[in-house]
C-alpha cells in the first residue's frame, strides 16, 4: 500500500497518510512520497492551499521505530551515514512546509507523536479533533527530537517544549488549544470540512500576498527557525549513535522495558 494519497478538489489539495496499520509512522518511503506529493500541488494551480491529514485512528506517530532498529543493527559506519541522511531528509521535508507558497492545514485527529507533531507544526494552522493526542516521547527511547523541537519552541514557546521534551508527556486537545499549539478543535467528522473552509477564506486572497506573508512568518519572523533546524537534525543523527538509542530502539521492537545503560 503506497504511503499516501493526494486528491485535488480545487481550491484546496489534500495529502492523506495512508498507512494506518502502522499508526501512520513514516518511514523513508513516506517521507520522499509526501515531498513529492508537495512538490506536485505546488506545480498544480488550480490549488489554492493543501490540507496534510491521515487515514485511521492515528494522525502520524513520529518516525518508523522497526526501520529505525534495523538501522541501528546494521554496521556502525553504514549506520551513521543513514542517521545523517534520514535527519536530512525529514529536515528538509519540514522546510519544504515551511517555504510552501500556499497554505498548509493539518488535520489531525489521534496520536500526533515525534516527527508527527513537526507536520503538524509546520503546517501553517492546525485543526484538530478533540481525541487528537500530542506528544514528543523521543528521551523515553534514548533519543531527541532534533528538528521538532525548533518548530515546538517557534509555535508554542520554550516552555511548552521543555514540558514536552523532557517528561515526553502527551497533552489532549484542549490542552493544546490552550497553548496555542492548535488553532481549533472540531469533531472528527468536520476535520477535513473546516480545514477546506480555511483554505477557502485563504483563496480569497491573491496568491502573492499569501506567499510574501508566509515568507514573513516563516523565514523573516523566524529567521533563525531554518538554522536551528539543520543544527537539530545533525544532533538527531549523533543521538541516534549511542547506546541508549540502540536500547531504547530494542525495547521498542522487544516490547519491554529498556534497561539503560
Amino acid at each position: 500500500m503506497s504511503a499516501i494519497t493526494v486528491q485535488v478538489n480545487p481550491p484546496s489539495g489534500t495529502i492523506l497518510l495512508t498507512r494506518p496499520d502502522q499508526r501512520n509512522a513514516l518511514d523513508r518511503s513516506a517521507i520522499e512520497a509526501i515531498s513529492q506529493a508537495f512538490f506536485d500541488l505546488h506545480q498544480e494551480k488550480k490549488v489554492r492551499g493543501v490540507i496534510l491529514t491521515a487515514r485511521g485512528s492515528h494522525f502520524c506517530a513520529g518516525l518508523d521505530l522497526k526501520q529505525m532498529h534495523q538501522t541501528a543493527s546494521g554496521d556502525p559506519k553504514d549506520a551513521l551515514d543513514a542517521w545523517h541522511d534520514d535527519w536530512t531528509q525529514l529536515r528538509d521535508l519540514l522546510e519544504t512546509m515551511l517555504r510552501f507558497p500556499k497554505p498548509i492545514i493539518a488535520a489531525v485527529d489521534g496520536t500526533v507523536l515525534g516527527a508527527g507533531l513537526g507536520l503538524a507544526l509546520a503546517a501553517d494552522l492546525i485543526v484538530a479533533s478533540p481525541n487528537a493526542r500530542f506528544g514528543v516521547p523521543a528521551v523515553r527511547r534514548g533519543l531527541i527530537s532534533g528538528v521538532v523541537s525548533p518548530l515546538l519552541c517557534f509555535r508554542s514557546g520554550g516552555k511548552t517544549a521543555a514540558r514536552m521534551m523532557l517528561t515526553a508527556q502527551q497533552i489532549d486537545a484542549q490542552e493544546a488549544l490552550r497553548l496555542n499549539l492548535i488553532d481549533e478543535i472540531v469533531d472528527p467528522d468536520a476535520i477535513w470540512v473546516r480545514a477546506n473552509e480555511l483554505v477557502g477564506e485563504c483563496a480569497a486572497a491573491p496568491a502573492e500576498a499569501i506567499q510574501l506573508s508566509k515568507r514573513l512568518l516563516n523565514e523573516t519572523v523566524g529567521e533563525t527557525l531554518l538554522m536551528q533546524m539543520s543544527v537539530g537534525a545533525a544532533m538527531g543523527a549523533t543521538a541516534c549513535t549511542t547506546e541508549a538509542a540502540a536500547e531504547g530502539l530494542a525495547a521498542f521492537i522487544e516490547k519491554r522495558e529498556p534497561n539503560w545503560p
